[in-house]
């Protein structure tokens, strides 16, 4: 069947009219092209979204307390909710599925008023009162020193884990910090730590200008005693956070005497669920690439069987000679089809060819320019190219299929007076 004067009589079937074969073989191209190029920003877009989630354990959600909306047990509404250390026991203790619960207090914002001084150097830095567990739920670079202990927790040491940019505000060029001392509102503390944040998100930068020290010596040093500003909460593997997400508000709700229907009381942010809906997004638009993708090729399909329709027309006296000399109906239909085949895989080839240049352009332009906000790795796995290979021969083969049925059908004697 793949003898040489085959492809001899293909290449010369397709070199017959030039324009029309690059015509039609534009119309496959540019369906392979969009289907590639559409998973590809798509896969961008999923990893630039993942990229900002991968820095904080995604089974997570942080609840904080509000201000009450319904009267409960003879105290009105409007009644603020204060968290306290004993709120993170009741939770460790009532639902054994919670993995880290960790509480924290905060000061100040790195976009406020000056609130940390070292020798004439003063800056506005956020100031968190954290626990050790808390570098598991959001990952941070140690790059010189060590992290929060709980020897820090127990002895309420006036230890500091400073970020990147407090090192660049506070410390003049290849000035060591791990050592030093900085003044947290009037308060000594000794570095004992610099980390940065490889986020890519928004929140990169307050990230950077933040100081990290004991909760316990937060409460002592800033008069804030077992006051928890919010608490971070992350379930065990196998357990997704949003599934007991009720739960931990219920508990929060009898803890401090919150009706059950209050849902105002209790402010939370699910990072679990956030994030499944992000990726039901992408899946959308992967749906999205592929629908397109298909009917755009499935137009290029039809164009070549249009096209194909015409050759066999032209091609009638041909056939009918080629039948009179003995050639059988399987070796007039398997040239039409490979025909139709060649055309198709060639024109896909390239349709592809073209969009893996688009994906490189599209990396090398963000290696150069720096990364993107919810953007990042434009890519396609080689798996959807081996499936779209397996679409273009199928798609060949159909394409031929209806003009090659209809060379067969024709007599000898009936091709042989068509002019």
């Amino acid at each position: 069947m793949f003898n040489k004067d085959r492809w001899n009589e293909i290449l010369e079937a397709l070199n017959a009219n030039k324009v029309r074969t690059l015509l039609t073989a534009f119309g496959v191209f540019w369906g392979i092209f969009i289907l590639v190029a559409l998973l590809a920003l798509t896969n961008g877009l999923r990893t630039g979204v993942s990229v900002q989630f991968a820095n904080r354990a995604t089974n997570t959600m942080y609840i904080w307390g509000q201000s009450t909306s319904i009267p409960y047990k003879g105290m009105n509404k409007g009644r603020r909710i204060q968290f306290k250390l004993a709120d993170v026991e009741a939770l460790k203790q009532k639902l054994p599925a919670l993995k880290y619960v960790t509480p924290r207090q905060q000061l100040g914002g790195y976009r406020g008023a000056n609130n940390v001084t070292r020798n004439e150097k003063t800056g506005a830095f956020q100031v968190n009162g954290d626990y050790p567990e808390f570098i598991n739920q959001q990952y941070m670079d140690i790059l010189k020193g060590r992290w929060l202990s709980y020897s820090d927790i127990q002895k309420e040491m006036k230890s500091a884990v400073i970020g990147v940019d407090v090192v660049k505000a506070l410390y003049d060029i290849g000035e060591e910090p791990i050592g030093s001392y900085i003044t947290l509102q009037g308060v000594n503390f000794k570095v004992v730590g610099v980390f940065d944040n490889p986020n890519t998100n928004g929140d990169s930068e307050e990230e950077a200008n933040t100081i990290f020290i004991p909760f316990t010596t937060f409460g002592k040093a800033f008069n804030s005693a077992d006051e928890v500003r919010w608490m971070t909460l992350t379930a065990y593997d196998g357990v997704s956070i949003t599934s007991i997400k009720e739960q931990v508000i219920d508990v929060m709700r009898e803890q401090h005497s919150v009706h059950p229907t209050d849902n105002r009381a209790i402010g939370n942010n699910d990072v679990a669920e956030e994030f499944a809906k992000f990726n039901g997004l992408f899946n959308i638009l992967d749906f999205v690439g592929y629908f397109v993708g298909a009917l755009v090729l499935l137009s290029g399909g039809i164009g070549i069987s249009n096209i194909m329709l015409i050759v066999v027309k032209e091609r009638t006296n041909e056939i009918g000679v080629r039948r009179a000399l003995g050639a059988t109906p399987w070796n007039i239909k398997a040239q039409i089809l490979q025909e139709s085949i060649v055309l198709t895989l060639v024109s896909g080839l390239a349709g592809i060819a073209f969009a893996s240049g688009f994906i490189w352009i599209m990396n090398y332009v963000l290696e150069q320019s720096g990364p993107m906000d919810n953007f990042a790795n434009p890519s396609v796995n080689i798996f959807v190219i081996i499936i779209a290979l397996i679409i273009l021969t199928i798609s060949g083969l159909l394409a031929g299929f209806i003009p090659a049925s209809r060379a067969t059908t024709m007599k000898p004697v009936d091709a042989l007076r068509t002019e």
